[in-house]
């Protein structure tokens, strides 16, 4: 067995641009999204906004944000498939944790702790998600993880996530709301590059031709589709907006 070296900007600094540029727009959807589902009066309204902020930020802003940046990631000389049930598992829960999160802060009474936890489990949705999906890989050998830089990754997201969130409770202006995506981007990809720094790859040519699917056939259909959420997302979000900003008509 042998320890291989790694590319994890073989397709060039495009994959780290589009993806942060894509986890930041997930992240700015969501958290709209989670500062909607607090305003609503009714509670199923709530409840649906708090879903959409889930989808937004597990799904498009996690999911979609980790496999556009392993478009770049290589094993040179080794070919890498991906498992698709597991790559499923791993959105089913980025979106599941993230939504667990984000009801703590649009369900209930808002408090101090529970904002943390709130952080706590988005971050650690976040850090899931990952190592999930890099279990997802396969090829001629096998993954193995520095530990201080795994703790280290989950502490990025843990914080990051949690202070994106205090900006969108707290401070409620629209730079806020940017602000938080901004560095709910960098919860993401900060984790994700600090998850990658961890990787130690072994090869080992006696095992069998991995079988699975390729990243690109994992992304681009997905990529997409999440163009279409985002486009409706969107729409809700300022048609819902303007409906609720619209004076009363004098009877």
């Amino acid at each position: 067995m042998n320890h291989d070296s790694m590319q994890h900007f073989s397709s060039g600094a495009w994959t780290l641009v589009l993806a942060y540029a894509v986890s930041v727009i997930g992240s700015l959807i969501g958290l709209s999204c989670m500062a909607r589902a607090r305003r609503e009066p009714g509670r199923g309204a709530k409840v649906l906004w708090t879903v959409l902020g889930a989808f937004a930020i597990g799904g498009i802003a996690i999911w979609l944000m980790h496999f556009i940046a392993m478009l770049g990631f290589d094993i040179p000389g080794a070919t890498i498939k991906y498992s698709a049930p597991l790559t499923a598992l791993s959105a089913v829960v980025a979106v599941v944790v993230v939504g667990v999160g984000l009801s703590l802060v649009t369900l209930v009474k808002f408090t101090k702790m529970r904002l943390i936890i709130a952080g706590v489990l988005a971050g650690v949705g976040v850090a899931g998600m990952h190592y999930l999906g890099m279990s997802a890989i396969r090829f001629k050998g096998e993954i193995n993880y520095e530990p201080s830089l795994v703790a280290l990754s989950v502490v990025i997201a843990i914080a990051a996530a949690t202070a994106a969130f205090w900006f969108t409770l707290v401070v409620k202006t629209t730079t806020a709301t940017v602000v938080a995506g901004l560095v709910m981007g960098v919860a993401v990809t900060g984790m994700h590059f600090t998850g990658m720094a961890a990787v130690r790859v072994v090869s080992d040519a006696t095992l069998a031709a991995p079988q699975g699917t390729t990243v690109f056939n994992l992304v681009f259909p997905v990529f997409v589709i999440s163009g279409l959420v985002v486009g409706a997302l969107l729409w809700m979000l300022f048609t819902s907006a303007s409906s609720m900003g619209e004076p009363e008509t004098a009877r």
